[in-house]
């Protein structure tokens, strides 16, 4: 076809620039009409990883109920988040979306429990981490191009998740099992479009996690008047439609919890990027610290409101009883799949591995599944599996 080239965008000067990508590890033919952060993006949500997030747990279990948020709606709330912000700031919307999108590739089925449990299983062998294993999933663990495995996605979005909770310094090599870091910078700061994708996961959490627990019933209006933002919010509501269903204040709580958070982050970043005096890309690789953050008044409420969420939300009983019986389903498949290894499926058994080799290959397989599916493996290989909240 004729060659079309993306029609270029507005970008600030101190953007991640399309145009000026350092490419990917493995070369391949330029898109005539995408940009090389459209194709990462559009890899991202054509992949299995992408797809395994519908049935992976965010704070309930996905079958809980039909509204309550998966690991996958999360993702497309982060991205709906990064973006606005990205658009404002005129940074690249592509990048900054597709970081956001694949942030979570790496997480266990039922969360954080499962990933607790596959790190002090593996402890002996590197131990687990979500965000590691985002890596490793586009980089070595999809299996969909005839030429490369995993996703052969740009440097910049590399950068991007690795340095998802910032520069993770240069002796975290070892600990991703990578030689190949060795052609990323892991000691400077992550472009803005990165910083944007990280923040903006812990807006989409904050405010998201109120809706489903208060969804829930587990969390109540009276818990969240403890954190003054949030009572702010609900008396401006109040005022305004003294009468109101339940669902509706919740709704208007969230979304103007959302405007008050993005407009802060805007308004902080841009105040930031003045005062340093931030020029160019570079320059935001060279800061001290990451540009993008909430107000030190928004950041006080952010933490008070995540103190909130942990004492009478993620501490719940209930909760925490699925939680356990969670963990039990995830370490009782790792052993059975430890002790026989020919209960694997053949693609990921390989003869010649090592004991370490044949763990994390045990590891990998287990992070993949979906909540449905290590309950389904379990009741099938075990039995006596634990009711953690399914229908």
């Amino acid at each position: 076809m004729q060659n079309v080239r993306p029609s270029p965008r507005l970008l600030a000067p101190y953007a991640t620039d399309p145009a000026r990508s350092r490419g990917r590890r493995i070369n391949e033919p330029h898109s005539a009409t995408r940009t090389p952060f459209q194709r990462d993006r559009d890899r991202i949500v054509h992949s299995s990883a992408f797809r395994r997030l519908t049935h992976k747990t965010q704070v309930f279990i996905t079958t809980d109920g039909d509204h309550f948020r998966s690991r996958l709606t999360h993702s497309l709330e982060v991205a709906q988040i990064a973006g606005s912000i990205a658009r404002v700031l005129q940074l690249d919307e592509d990048l900054t979306e597709a970081l956001a999108l694949a942030h979570d590739f790496g997480h266990t089925p039922f969360g954080h429990e499962g990933e607790h449990v596959l790190d002090g299983i593996m402890a002996a062998h590197g131990g687990f981490d979500h965000n590691v294993q985002a890596y490793r999933i586009v980089t070595r663990l999809e299996r969909r191009y005839a030429h490369f495995d995993g996703l052969n996605l740009t440097y910049e979005m590399l950068e991007g998740l690795v340095k998802h909770n910032g520069p993770p310094g240069e002796d975290a090599g070892p600990f991703y099992g990578e030689s190949e870091l060795a052609d990323l910078d892991l000691t400077h700061q992550a472009g803005l479009e990165a910083q944007i994708a990280a923040l903006s996961d812990d807006i989409a959490y904050d405010s998201h996690d109120i809706d489903d627990g208060l969804r829930s019933g587990i969390l109540t209006l009276a818990d969240l008047e403890e954190v003054d933002l949030v009572a702010g919010i609900l008396r401006e509501v109040a005022a305004e439609a003294p009468v109101l269903e339940p669902i509706r204040r919740t709704h208007e709580l969230v979304r103007r919890l959302l405007t008050r958070m993005i407009e802060d982050v805007i308004g902080e970043t841009v105040g930031r990027i003045a005062r340093a005096g931030i020029a160019t890309a570079a320059d935001v690789a060279a800061q001290p610290g990451p540009l993008v953050a909430f107000s030190p008044a928004m950041a006080d409420a952010e933490r008070t409101l995540k103190r909130v969420l942990h004492r009478h939300l993620y501490a719940d009983a209930d909760v925490l009883q699925t939680r356990e019986g969670a963990g039990r389903v995830v370490a009782e498949l790792f052993a059975v799949f430890a002790d026989d290894p020919a209960l694997l499926p053949a693609s990921w058994r390989d003869p010649a591995d090592d004991e370490a080799r044949r763990l994390r290959r045990t590891c990998d397989y287990i992070a993949g599944m979906t909540d449905r599916f290590a309950l389904r493996e379990h009741a099938r290989l075990i039995g006596g599996t634990p009711d953690v909240g399914l229908g």
